[in-house]
């Protein structure tokens, strides 16, 4: 599988971007799955459920299937959060993970920067940026390629393009 990264601020668009890069790069004929980090609690369960229950109730893993899809509840229990490494094992192949989140680990990415959020460009730091997309490429002047946040099918080429094995 090839991977690639969206990284950046809070607020900056990343799960927007992700939301239309995927029909792009599908219509193209890849199989594309995501892996995305929070860096808060967060839940895919509800209170009240039979699966959120079963989890409270001290299981380490909760898998519920249907005829439409099946999720895997997998609990920490006090161990370590998982490395991306270890997370990408779990998935079933395909072409392409796009892993949100995750700026600290050194696949490639692209920065998804809006100056109106208030934090500076992580490029300069970050050696695995290969690109930006942003919502003023011309205010923005980067050793990388900048690319309009709207230009979908330039963003998907160089996402094509930079992912790694």
């Amino acid at each position: 599988m090839r991977i690639f990264g969206l990284a950046g601020w809070s607020g900056s668009g990343k799960t927007t971007l992700v939301g239309k890069l995927i029909p792009e790069l599908t219509g193209r004929g890849l199989a594309v799955s995501t892996i995305k980090h929070a860096h808060h609690a967060f839940d895919v369960d509800s209170p009240g459920k039979d699966s959120y229950r079963h989890r409270e109730a001290g299981a380490h893993e909760v898998l519920v299937s249907s005829a439409n899809r099946w999720a895997l509840m997998h609990e920490h229990r006090g161990a370590p959060e998982p490395s991306l490494e270890e997370l990408l094992r779990r998935l079933s192949p395909v072409d392409l993970v796009i892993v949100e989140g995750f700026k600290r680990e050194s696949h490639p990415k692209l920065e998804v920067y809006r100056a109106i959020v208030g934090k500076p460009a992580l490029q300069p730091e970050d050696p695995h940026i290969v690109g930006i997309a942003t919502d003023r490429p011309d205010a923005l002047d980067a050793p990388v390629p900048v690319l309009d946040l709207d230009d979908i099918a330039g963003i998907a080429d160089l996402v094509i393009r930079e992912s790694v094995a």
